[in-house]
C-alpha cells in the first residue's frame, strides 16, 4: 500500500528563520507512482516518507522495491529536461571520481530527466551516507570547525574531478549562479545585458535606480577585482556549497548532492560562494546582531582544508579576498528574476534585492564585515 503524510501541512523555508507556506505544491503519493513507473530501475513505489523543506523545487524522499530515492520536481519555467540534462552530465563525469547522486534513466532513453505537463521530473538513488542538516535552513554555518575544513577538503576535490568538462556556460535560466558580469571590464553593461535577456526582472529593475546602486557597491567593494577574475580558469563549479548540499559520514563529507546551480565559472568564484554561504549567518542580519553574525573560524578552517589538498598561493587568497563580499551578485539577480517573474511576487523580489544583493554587500563594508575579511586575509593555508 501507498502511504505518505497529508502534503496540506507541508511548509518550506522562507527568506528568514520562520517556515513558510510552498510555493509550489507537494508532491503526492499518486503522482510519485505514475513518475517512478517511468525510470525501471526503481521499481513500484511503496511509500513516500519525506518532503523536503527546500523552497525552490518540490522533492520527496521516496521508498520503492529497490530502495530509497529522491524523487524532485521543478515547474518548466525553472527546467527543460535539456536544463536539466546540463546538470546530469556534469554529475556523469564527476561521478567516476567523488561521490555524487545516481541519476536514474527513463525506460524510453537515456534521458534523466520526464516531463509531464507543466512539470519536469528527475529522480536519483538515495546515497547511503547521513544528511545531518536536511532540516536546517540552507546557508546557515557548519556545526563544527572539523565539518568546514573537511566541506573544504571536499570542494578541493570536486574541482580536480570538474577538470575536463569543457560544456559551455547555461543560457539564461531561473537559479544558476552565472558568472558574466564581475570578470567583465564594464560591470554596469555586463549587468545591463544580464538584465536584458531577463524581461522580468528588466521590469522590476526599472523603476529603481539599481545602476547607481550598483556602481556604488562596485566602486567600493571591486577596486582591482576584474582583472583578477579574468585571469582565472574557466571551471565547471557547483555554486551552492554549503552544509545541506553534504552529505557525511561523522566529520567527513561523503557526497555531494544538489547540482541545480551548477555552470561554468571559476574554482575561486565557487570558493568564494562556499565561504559565503557558510561563513556568515545571514538570517540574523537586520536582527540586532549584525556584529555577530560572521564567523571567520569556520571560513578559515574551510579554506584551510582547501589549501591543504591543492595549489593556494597569496594571489588567490587576494583575489579570494576581494571577491567574497560580490560574489552573490549573479545569483542574487537570478533570484529577484524568479520572484518577479515565475512567481510573481513582488514582495519576495525586493526582499532579495534589497536584502540579499545590497544588504550582504553592504554588511561586507561594515566594521564586522571588514573584520571578516582582513581575518581570511591574514590566516595562513594551514589555520
Amino acid at each position: 500500500m501507498i502511504g505518505a503524510g497529508s502534503p496540506a501541512v507541508h511548509l518550506v523555508h522562507g527568506m528568514g528563520t520562520d517556515m513558510a507556506a510552498p510555493s509550489w505544491p507537494a508532491i503526492t503519493a499518486e503522482e510519485a507512482a505514475t513518475v517512478v513507473a517511468q525510470f525501471p530501475a526503481a521499481g513500484p513505489l511503496e511509500h513516500v516518507h519525506w518532503h523536503s523543506p527546500r523552497p525552490f523545487s518540490a522533492a520527496a524522499l521516496i521508498e520503492t522495491g529497490q530502495g530509497m530515492f529522491l524523487l524532485k520536481r521543478h515547474h518548466r519555467r525553472m527546467r527543460t529536461p535539456d536544463q536539466l540534462g546540463a546538470e546530469h552530465r556534469f554529475i556523469a563525469h564527476l561521478s567516476p571520481h567523488i561521490a555524487v547522486p545516481e541519476v536514474m534513466t527513463l525506460a524510453a532513453s537515456d534521458s534523466g530527466a520526464l516531463a509531464r505537463g507543466d512539470w519536469t521530473y528527475e529522480l536519483h538513488r538515495k546515497a547511503p551516507d547521513v544528511d545531518l542538516y536536511r532540516d536546517r535552513p540552507s546557508w546557515t554555518p557548519f556545526l563544527s570547525l572539523a565539518q568546514a575544513r573537511a566541506a573544504g577538503v571536499a570542494l578541493a576535490r570536486l574541482h580536480r574531478a570538474s577538470q575536463g568538462f569543457d560544456a559551455p556556460a547555461r543560457p539564461p535560466q531561473p537559479l544558476v549562479a552565472s558568472f558574466t558580469i564581475l570578470p567583465d571590464p564594464d560591470p554596469i553593461a555586463a549587468t545591463e545585458r544580464y538584465v536584458a535577456a531577463r524581461p522580468a526582472l528588466a521590469a522590476f529593475l526599472a523603476p529603481r535606480s539599481w545602476r547607481r546602486e550598483l556602481a556604488s557597491l562596485f566602486t567600493s567593494l571591486g577596486d582591482g577585482l576584474q582583472p583578477r577574475l579574468a585571469a582565472q580558469p574557466p571551471l565547471w563549479t557547483h555554486n551552492d556549497w554549503h552544509p545541506s548540499n553534504l552529505l557525511w559520514e561523522a566529520e567527513d563529507v561523503r557526497t555531494v548532492i544538489d547540482f541545480g546551480l551548477a555552470d561554468r565559472t571559476c574554482a575561486l568564484h565557487d570558493l568564494a560562494i562556499a565561504i559565503e554561504r557558510s561563513g556568515v549567518a545571514w538570517l540574523a542580519l537586520g536582527q540586532g546582531e549584525d556584529a555577530a553574525i560572521g564567523q571567520p573560524e569556520a571560513a578559515c578552517a574551510l579554506l584551510a582544508g582547501y589549501a591543504a589538498t591543492t595549489a593556494f598561493d597569496a594571489e588567490d587568497r587576494a583575489t579570494l579576498v576581494r571577491l567574497l563580499p560580490l560574489v552573490h551578485l549573479e545569483f542574487a539577480l537570478s533570484e529577484v528574476a524568479y520572484f518577479a517573474g515565475v512567481l510573481g511576487d513582488m514582495s519576495a523580489a525586493a526582499l532579495a534585492w534589497d536584502g540579499y544583493l545590497i544588504g550582504h554587500a553592504a554588511w561586507f563594508l561594515s566594521a564586522p564585515g571588514q573584520a571578516f575579511l582582513r581575518r581570511i586575509a591574514d590566516a595562513e593555508n594551514g589555520a
